[in-house]
């Protein structure tokens, strides 16, 4: 609606001269994440997304490095970093399994996890099915289970194949945008981060520290025995007389982190 009052004013002429061959004008997007400015760009069609991150966004935030990035909403595609020159464009975001949807673009930085990334966005997907078509309405649920299997580090192989293999059924079968795109978060971080998944299933662990239940907590020979874990651990599962290196029983480690925030040592505290 934003362009119908220029192109009445200037012409269909000027606008189609904006923009790529296919994908004429501009588009606006919501720019947010981990990037220094946020907030709406408008841009030609056909602009990269490295120039919209990197120099509309100011790049990513405290210096980290780029991860990915998430267009089109919460049905869209997550980007890895060999296409960030990608011209954004209708058709060119659908062929790297992304799309442009509502203009929302999200950056995601070295500290995301992509695995659950992907399940977040697919919990708004499950939550607004209309329930009509099974594809969506039971598949979406079954696909947001095995992902919380996996974040809970009960994942197999075997659930990245059902991943996999369901997400293009309800692609396929789904009667409605919403069904029909619902699966593209996990379909792209399966093609393009498919070591993380890997390592949530066979190595059971999440390389950036996110899912909770993969975390192990240990208390290293910085440990001033200060006794401050011990007072504020809910499970009291953290042993050790003031002015001794503690020990933590992880079998009763509900790894909630409260140890290493109230731990004042650095690196007294580790989690891996």
């Amino acid at each position: 609606m934003a362009n119908v009052p220029p192109i009445i004013l200037r012409g269909s002429d000027w606008f189609a001269g904006i923009g790529s061959e296919k994908s004429k004008g501009t588009k606006v997007f919501a720019l947010a994440g981990k990037v220094r400015n946020v907030g709406l760009v408008e841009v030609p069609m056909g602009t990269t997304l490295r120039q919209i991150i990197f120099n509309m966004g100011g790049g990513i935030k405290h210096d980290k490095a780029f991860k990915a990035a998430q267009t089109g909403g919460p049905s869209g595609g997550c980007i890895p970093t060999q296409y960030l020159d990608t011209p954004i464009d209708y058709e060119s975001l659908a062929a790297i399994g992304s799309m442009m949807g509502s203009g929302g673009l999200i950056v995601l930085d070295e500290d995301d996890c992509m695995v659950n990334v992907a399940k977040f966005f697919l919990e708004f997907t499950v939550d607004e099915s209309c329930g009509r078509c099974t594809a969506c309405r039971v598949g979406t649920k079954r696909l947001h289970e095995i992902l919380t299997k996996i974040t809970e580090g009960k994942g197999t192989e075997d659930d990245l194949d059902k991943l996999e293999k369901l997400g293009k059924i309800i692609k396929d079968t789904s009667l409605c945008g919403l069904g029909q795109t619902a699966p593209n978060p996990i379909l792209s971080t399966l093609e393009y981060f498919r070591a993380e998944y890997l390592a949530h299933v066979v190595d059971k662990t999440c390389p950036a520290k996110v899912c909770k239940s993969l975390l192990k907590y240990q208390i290293t020979e910085k440990c001033k025995g200060c006794t401050l874990c011990t007072k504020h651990c809910p499970a009291n599962c953290i042993t050790g007389t003031a002015k001794e290196r503690h020990v933590i029983d992880e079998e009763r480690c509900l790894k909630c982190g409260a140890c290493m925030e109230q731990c004042r040592v650095t690196g007294a505290i580790i989690h891996h």
